[in-house]
This record gives structure tokens, sequence and C-alpha cells, in this order.
């Protein structure tokens, strides 16, 4: 065995070790942040975005903030699928910069961003995402598997879903994936719904929102991620989570769902989004409250007793606006 191959096992071993104790402890990351003056949280949520500009992801770009600034912004969410088309290739890959500093620098956008993956971001080197140089590059960028941000009245707790997908386990997928991190995929899901679970339990937050890539209701091009309406939605219902926020079907959309408050909202529209690629079929027609084919992105507003959710298109245009109070949300269904 040569000098590289032992590093790469020792190193493959390494991470094997830290998920266990990962694993094991129960507790997600937490990040804070501080509500405003008034005692609101505003953000933004972009999804499958960073193709260096192009497919309008410079135009989207612009737009948000221009809506950044008007609703004083206090960080953005990304659903992951963050650099196309495989993710980045190491913590030093150019896209890094071509992709996201270069691309959102209004002064409203200047704030933290938090992220998942995506699977295409577990195409590359997953790793590099994740990598604390590249927070040295741009000390906006966060982006962990799995974590919860906690914002006062808000806690967001991202769930890396990629992982869930059987499919990406097949050679029918296609496709290789960076899975140094997840050995066993059955184990690696198990105690990340035990954590996801723990933490909502404890949660005494006003508001629970749950962040993944893929889509639990969607009647876009991938329709509905069957693992996670079977595995996470459950524990999302007992828990007492409002909204689920999701990428990877390229579109804006609002679906409810059927027995429960929850609302399910797509954001990944950030660049590329796949026009007239709609299956209305996948989901109770009645439960659709939104569905938009182009580019854009959404912003949530919170306060103690509101909840204000807008889709806006590459124009900046409002397509869909939602409003409701805690208590009309969980007295409706």
């Amino acid at each position: 065995m040569d000098s590289r191959t032992t590093l790469i096992s020792a190193t493959a071993a390494s991470l094997c070790f830290i998920l266990c104790i990962c694993m094991t402890n129960g507790q997600l990351q937490r990040f804070i942040e501080p509500a405003q003056s008034d005692g609101s949280v505003s953000f933004i949520t972009i999804g499958d975005w960073g193709r260096r500009g192009d497919y309008n992801q410079s135009v989207v770009a612009y737009q948000m903030g221009r809506v950044g600034e008007k609703i004083g912004l206090d960080f953005v969410v990304s659903t992951g699928d963050n650099f196309y088309d495989n993710g980045l290739y190491s913590e030093h890959d150019p896209n890094f910069k071509e992709s996201f500093s270069n691309i959102y620098t209004a002064p409203s956008l200047q704030k933290q961003w938090y992220s998942v993956l995506g699977n295409h971001d577990y195409r590359g080197d997953a790793e590099a995402q994740l990598s604390s140089v590249l927070r040295e590059i741009d000390s906006r960028w966060t982006c962990l598997r799995s974590f919860i941000v906690d914002a006062e009245l808000v806690e967001i707790f991202f769930v890396d879903t990629t992982p869930f997908v059987k499919e990406y386990y097949t050679e029918e997928d296609g496709h290789t994936y960076d899975w140094r991190a997840v050995p066993s995929r059955n184990s690696y899901v198990k105690y990340l719904l035990r954590d996801v679970e723990a933490s909502l339990k404890r949660s005494k937050a006003t508001w629970k929102i749950v962040v993944g890539h893929h889509a639990m209701r969607s009647i876009g091009h991938h329709g509905n991620t069957v693992e996670l309406v079977e595995e996470l939605l459950p524990i999302m219902k007992e828990n007492g989570v409002d909204l689920y926020m999701n990428g990877h079907d390229h579109c804006l959309e609002h679906i409810s769902d059927e027995d429960s408050p929850i609302q399910f909202l797509t954001s990944g529209a950030g660049s590329k989004a796949w026009r007239g690629d709609v299956d209305p079929t996948t989901n109770n027609p009645k439960s659709v409250r939104f569905y938009y084919d182009g580019q854009g992105f959404m912003s949530a507003r919170f306060t103690h007793s509101d909840a204000e959710i807008v889709f806006y298109n590459v124009f900046g245009e409002v397509l869909h606006k939602w409003v409701t109070s805690k208590e009309l949300l969980h007295s409706s269904v």
C-alpha cells in the first residue's frame, strides 16, 4: 500500500470516527441570529443557484438585493444545489467566488448565508463546501450537513436530505456521490432523525421551520420525495413544525398539507428553471396554492403572532403572498 492510499484510508477512518461522535451526542450545531429591535425576523430563501451568473442568476441576485433592503434582511437561507453541475471539486475551486462571492454583491446580502447540501453538491467534493477555508474566503458562508439557526422566535432546522434518497445509491442513477461521511445510509438517516426529533422536542420557538434540499410535496419535475414523506414528515407533524422549505425542483411553489398545519414551500429557482415541467396529479389540486415555473426567490418575515411569505419573479414582481397568524394556522386543520 503506497503512502497516498494510506493517507486516504486514514482520512476516511477519521471521518467515520467523527461521524460516529456526531451521531451519538444527539446535538445539532446551533447558530444564533438575534431578532430585530421590533422582535421580527426576516430572511430570503433561494435554491439551485450556482451557475457563475448564467441562466439569470445575476438578475435574480440583483432583485434579492432590492428585496433584502426593503425587508431589513437578517440572513439568507440556501436550500442546496449551491454549485453546478457537480458541486465544488475542492475548497480552492474558483466556482465558489464565481458563483457566490462575485454574484451576491448587494449591500443587503452581506449577511450570513446558511446553506445545506443538495444532490448536485454531493456529486463533487461535499467536504469542500463544509470547509472553514471557504469562510476565510467569504465570511458570509456557513454550510453544514445538518444544524440549527436560532433566531429567538424562529428556529430553523436544516436537514441533510440527500442521504435519504435511496435512488442515489444505485447504479441506475448514473452519478457518483461523495458518501465519505455516510458509511451506511440506514445508520446515517436513523441517527439524523433521532437528533432532529430531539431538537424539535426541546424547541420553545414560536415558529418551527425545517429546511432541506428535497421536496416533500411538489408538482414539479421531481415530485414528492417518498423517503422524506415516510421518515421525516411524521416527526415534523408530531412536533409542531409550521413550514418546510426546500429546493430541488427548479420552480416556486406553495402546497398545504392535507391533515396538518404544515406548509410546503419550494424555492429552487435561483438560476435555471424548468418551464412547463409540471405534473399536477402528484398532489391534491386543492392543496396547491401556488406554482410558478420561472426564476425567482422567496422572502419570509415573522413576528410573535404573524408570518408573511412572499414569492418574487426575476423582475422582483410579487407572484404570491401568504399571510397567516399562529393562531389561525393551527386552528385551520
